[in-house]
């Protein structure tokens, strides 16, 4: 499938107010490339395990619209057969009638055409192997190094929506598992996800692993990256649902039944989560919580104190933080 690509160049302050004359015109769907510096509250919400380098912010902007040109050449905006030059006159008037009121910089348009191939692989670029202390995570489009054959070794690809090592609060959890697993340790990894937690606890020692998620794609990324690391089925099982509020999910999941339970998700469910929690653990469990941002630590160390939990450490890295409790009984 081809797609005509419409890039403006303009400033940040114009981004808003463009992308809304645009969807009236039946451009939807914009990208958006600036360098504004993310928000606290943006990274929270927004961790991802591939993210750039940003250059200075320097007011530019890029808006990108996506038209998907047909077989016969015409573009199909918004089910209105077109052409190139119709959709790149809508741009322009928009434009003008943008820049009566407000500074929207350079205002130029260039157009190009892209594949789905483009969308699906150019991010490749941002995810090379890497090491988690002696753990090497490296994708599948890379090869394992002869010196590197001998070493503990993760295999996983980034996907849509699931961690791969990268991010901060991935490495924060994995430090406190590794510090804590045993050959006994039974695992339960709450907010699973592509399940690389899982994975590695069971390459550490674990004796066996729970997941849970609330998406449905985890399904998918868990065995793909079960099989790729050789994990046997029965050692790593998946719930999909809401241990927090479903029952059913709460009872197969069990009571006292874990050594170790790790949860990589946002301050703001850690707090409801913990008292959960609480009832999964064995007698002396350790709970591992990360996906915390700077100045919500408190936050979770206070849930975890409600909960009957002693709060064993805080870590940090970068903005983020670690909260690793015990549960006393």
């Amino acid at each position: 499938m081809k797609w005509m690509k419409f890039r403006i160049k303009t400033v940040v302050e114009a981004e808003d107010i463009i992308i809304s004359e645009l969807y009236d015109r039946g451009l939807e769907g914009a990208q958006i490339e600036d360098k504004v510096p993310l928000s606290p509250l943006e990274k929270e919400q927004m961790f991802v395990d591939i993210l750039p380098e940003s250059e200075e912010d320097d007011g530019t902007a890029f808006l990108s619209f996506f038209v998907e040109e047909k077989e016969d050449g015409k573009l199909d905006l918004s089910g209105e057969e077109t052409d190139r030059e119709s959709v790149l006159l809508r741009i322009e008037e928009a434009l003008a009638d943008v820049r009566l009121f407000m500074d929207i910089g350079e205002g130029t348009v260039t157009v190009s055409e892209t594949e789905d191939i483009d969308w699906i692989n150019n991010w490749k670029q941002y995810f090379h192997q890497f090491y988690i202390d002696d753990l090497l995570v490296i994708p599948s489009w890379e090869e394992v190094k002869e010196e590197d054959r001998n070493k503990k070794i993760l295999h996983i690809d980034p996907g849509t929506a699931f961690g791969t090592g990268m991010h901060e609060t991935t490495r924060l959890c994995i430090g406190q598992i590794k510090k804590y697993v045993t050959p006994e340790t039974e695992i339960l990894d709450v907010g699973t996800g592509s399940g690389i937690l899982s994975i590695i606890a069971l390459m550490y020692g674990a004796e066996h692993a729970v997941g849970t998620d609330l998406d449905p794609c985890a399904v998918e990324a868990v065995t793909q990256n079960k099989e790729a690391n050789g994990i046997p089925s029965g050692k790593f099982e998946l719930l999909i649902g809401n241990i927090i509020t479903e029952k059913e999910v709460q009872d197969t999941v069990g009571c006292e039944c874990y050594d170790i339970v790790v949860a990589n998700i946002l301050a703001d469910v850690l707090v409801p989560l913990t008292p959960v929690i609480e009832r999964c653990l064995k007698p002396r469990g350790i709970y591992i919580t990360s996906g915390i941002i700077e100045g919500k630590e408190e936050l979770v160390a206070d849930a975890m104190e409600a909960a009957g939990l002693t709060v064993l450490e805080v870590s940090a890295l970068g903005e983020w933080r670690s909260v690793t409790g015990q549960k006393k009984r």
